[in-house]
C-alpha cells in the first residue's frame, strides 16, 4: 500500500488507532499491576509499531525487522528482572502481549486497521480471562481431553484430507460429507457433555432432559428407566427428563435438516415444527407438575470415543445406501420401512441421509420428513419398549402417555399433511 502524504488524515488516523489501541491493553496490564509494563509501556509500543510500518514504506521492510528485534532486545531485561522476584509469575504472557501490541501498530498503518482493532480487543479479552481460562482448564479432566484430542483428530485432522465427491452405488457416497457427519455428532454430544460437567451435575431436570436428548434420547430413557426402580427415585421428575430429551430429538433432527437440506427447509421444517411443538407441550406441562419433585442427578462419562464415531460412520453409509437402493427398486415404500429399521435406536443417519438427499433433489422433500417421522415413531415405540422392561410402576405411565401423544402427532402430521 502507497504511503499516504505525511499529513494525511488517512494515516493520522491509522496512527491515533494504533496508540488506541496500545491504551486498550495496557489498561488491562495497569489493572492487574503488571511489574513488567502497564499502560503507558504498552501505549508506547504500539506507536512504536506505528512509526517503524511507516518508515518501512518508505525504505523497505527491513525497517520493521530491526524495530522488532530493538523492541524484544528492550523487553528481555524486563523479563529478567521479573524472574528475580520470588512471588512473580515467570510467565511470558505479558511478554508476548507487548510483541502483538507492537506488531497491531505496525499493521494498523499499513492499511489492515479492522484486522489490528480485532486482534488487540482479542488480546485484551485473554488476557482478562485467566481466571476462567485456568478454571476451566482444571475442571477438565484427563478422559475429557483425551475426548477433546479425538475430536480434534477426526474433525481438524481427517476431515480436511478426505475427498470431497461422490462415488459408488448411485454416486451418493461421499467421503468428505460421511466423515462431516461423524464430526458434526461427537462434535454435538461431547459438547452436551461438557456443558453438563460445567453447569453442574444435572442441577435441574429441564437441564437434564435437554443434555440427554442432545447426547443420547435412547440411552438417557435406558438409563433413567434404571434409576426410576431405585428406592430413592422420584418417578415424576425422573419421566420429566425422558419426555424432554424426547422432545428434544426432534429440536435436534430439526438443525440437522437446517444444517445438510438448506434448500428443502421451507418444504420440511412446517410439518416437524409441528411434532416438535406437541413434544415440547407435553414436556413442558409434565415439567410444571414436577416442580415441587426433587430432581434427580445424572452422571456422564464423556460421549464422544473414536470407535463410536467410526460405527456411526459406517451405520450412515449403510443407511445411505439403503434409502438410494430402496428409492430406486422400491418406491416411497422402501423409503419408510427403511426409515423404521434405522430409526429404532438413533435418529441421526436416517435425518441427515434423508435430508441430505432431498437437498440434492434425489428424493421429495415431503418424502424425506415422513420417512423421518417414521423413525421418529419407531424410535418412541423402542424407547417405550425399554420403559416398560426397566421402568417402575409410577415411571412407566406418565411416560407412555406421553410417548402415546407424541406418536400419535407423528402419525397425524405423516397422514394427514398436505
Amino acid at each position: 500500500m502507497p504511503l499516504p502524504p505525511i499529513e494525511s488524515p488517512v494515516l493520522l488516523q491509522s496512527i491515533a488507532i494504533s496508540l488506541g489501541l496500545g491504551l486498550l491493553v495496557g489498561l488491562q496490564r495497569e489493572w492487574e499491576h503488571n511489574p513488567v509494563a502497564g499502560i503507558r509501556t504498552f501505549a508506547l509500543a504500539s506507536l512504536f509499531g506505528a512509526l517503524s510500518g511507516v518508515m518501512a514504506q518508505v525504505h523497505g521492510g527491513w525497517v520493521i525487522a530491526a524495530a522488532l528485534v530493538a523492541f524484544s532486545a528492550m523487553i528481555v531485561p524486563g523479563y529478567i528482572a521479573s524472574l528475580r522476584q520470588i512471588e512473580s509469575d515467570p510467565g511470558l504472557t505479558t511478554e508476548i502481549a507487548m510483541l502483538i501490541t507492537f506488531s497491531t501498530g505496525v499493521i494498523a498503518v499499513m492499511g489492515y486497521s479492522i484486522v489490528a482493532i480485532v486482534v488487540a480487543a482479542s488480546v485484551m479479552v485473554l488476557l482478562q480471562s485467566k481466571k476462567s481460562l485456568h478454571q476451566l482448564v482444571h475442571a477438565i479432566g484427563e478422559n475429557d481431553l483425551r475426548e477433546i484430542a479425538r475430536l480434534v483428530l477426526i474433525g481438524l485432522v481427517i476431515l480436511p484430507v478426505l475427498p470431497n465427491k461422490s462415488y459408488g452405488y448411485e454416486g451418493v457416497l461421499n467421503p468428505f460429507a460421511i466423515w462431516l457427519m461423524v464430526v458434526l455428532i461427537v462434535g454435538i454430544s461431547l459438547a452436551a457433555y461438557l456443558a453438563s460437567k460445567f453447569l453442574g451435575n444435572a442441577r435441574g431436570i429441564a437441564i437434564a432432559g435437554i443434555l440427554g436428548g442432545l447426547i443420547s434420547s435412547t440411552a438417557t430413557t435406558a438409563s433413567i428407566s434404571r434409576r426410576s426402580k431405585e428406592p430413592s427415585a422420584h418417578a415424576l421428575p425422573l419421566a420429566v427428563i425422558a419426555l424432554i430429551s424426547s422432545a428434544v430429538v426432534f429440536v435436534r433432527v430439526i438443525a440437522e435438516v437446517m444444517l445438510v437440506g438448506p434448500k428443502v427447509i421451507p418444504q420440511m421444517l412446517p410439518p416437524l415444527l409441528a411434532v416438535m411443538a406437541v413434544a415440547g407441550l407435553i414436556a413442558a406441562v409434565t415439567h410444571r407438575f414436577a416442580m415441587k419433585s426433587v430432581g434427580a442427578k445424572t452422571e456422564e462419562s464423556p460421549p464422544s470415543e473414536l470407535k463410536s464415531a467410526v460405527v456411526f460412520g459406517l451405520l450412515y453409509v449403510l443407511v445411505l445406501l439403503a434409502v438410494s437402493y430402496a428409492r430406486k427398486h422400491f418406491g416411497d415404500a422402501g423409503l419408510y420401512t427403511v426409515g423404521a429399521i434405522s430409526g429404532l435406536t438413533d435418529m441421526d443417519a436416517i435425518t441427515l441421509s434423508t435430508a441430505s438427499l432431498a437437498n440434492k433433489d434425489q428424493i421429495d422433500p415431503s418424502t424425506a420428513w415422513r420417512v423421518i417421522l417414521t423413525g421418529g415413531m419407531a424410535n418412541l415405540v423402542f424407547k417405550s419398549g425399554l420403559v416398560l422392561a426397566m421402568g417402575s410402576r409410577a415411571f412407566i405411565r406418565p411416560v407412555l402417555i406421553g410417548f402415546a401423544i407424541t406418536f400419535a402427532a407423528c402419525l397425524g402430521v405423516t397422514l394427514l399433511w398436505p
